[in-house]
């Protein structure tokens, strides 16, 4: 597996699949940060900027950074209200383009486990925030079972398919990622975990959007049609439906927080 083979490239697609996923995560996370008003944010790997959308309407920043290597998110990133006060740069999470303590809030959403040495991801975070000032993240517990396409996964490895997990899959991990954290020398390191749900219509509105997953949809456009109703079969074996015909899945996050030592 390489860092390659799960690319989100584009922002729409991310959206749909993802980005109302991160926002729900994200609302618990910021409540947990609980930070102060009229601090200076860098969100890295910040995607089509979901997250940074939620940092500009909820904590009142004095200004806003978000960093991601694909272009095509940012591009949609740009297009979004929060644009309009956030600044969207290219840039790689281990080598930052910005000064020593140039912030005060540093944070990943969703990101860690993409971020192909985690130490010196969290490294860079911690170099670029000033002392005292916060570090964080969230991330999908991956091994656990908190994917939010997990149970698609999971019915696709009963059926013998191989997932491709992202390149620091054991970053997610809630004591991995506190070791992160202190491993750096952070102080007042807390973890916990986020819990979230999301309705879908059905199957197949389900379906279609974890087909816009880099680790789910190449596996079942190679599927014959017959496997792949084999896989719907299986998904409504498995998840409940309500009388409307509705899904409503869960996903887990953990989180971490700490601060700058001064």
């Amino acid at each position: 597996m390489t860092e390659q083979q799960i690319r989100f490239d584009d922002g729409a697609a991310y959206e749909r699949m993802m980005g109302i996923w991160s926002r729900f995560a994200g609302e618990q996370f910021l409540d947990w940060l609980n930070p102060a008003a009229g601090q200076r944010w860098i969100d890295i790997g910040c995607g089509n900027g979901a997250f940074t959308e939620l940092i500009v309407q909820r904590c009142a920043p004095v200004s806003v950074e978000g960093i991601d290597p694909a272009e095509g998110q940012l591009a949609f990133a740009r297009t979004r209200p929060a644009s309009r006060f956030a600044k969207f740069r290219q840039g790689d999470a281990m080598a930052l383009p910005y000064t020593d303590k140039s912030f005060d809030v540093a944070i990943m959403a969703l990101v860690i486990f993409f971020v192909p040495d985690p130490t010196k991801g969290v490294a860079e975070m911690v170099r670029v925030v000033c002392p005292g000032g916060s570090v964080a993240a969230y991330a999908w517990d991956m091994r656990g079972g908190g994917f939010p396409w997990e149970p698609v996964q999971a019915e696709l490895r009963a059926l013998g398919q191989k997932i491709v997990y992202p390149p620091s899959v054991d970053a997610s991990r809630i004591d991995e990622m506190r070791k992160l954290w202190t491993d750096v020398g952070m102080i007042d390191v807390e973890t916990r975990e986020i819990t979230v749900q999301r309705t879908f219509d059905g199957i197949d509105d389900f379906l279609s959007v974890g087909l816009t997953t880099p680790s789910i949809g190449p596996i079942v456009r190679a599927m014959q049609s017959r496997d792949v109703d084999t896989l719907k079969t299986r998904l409504r074996d498995r998840l409940p439906v309500d009388a409307k015909g509705r899904i409503t899945c869960s996903a887990r996050a953990n989180a971490v927080k700490g601060r700058v030592r001064k």
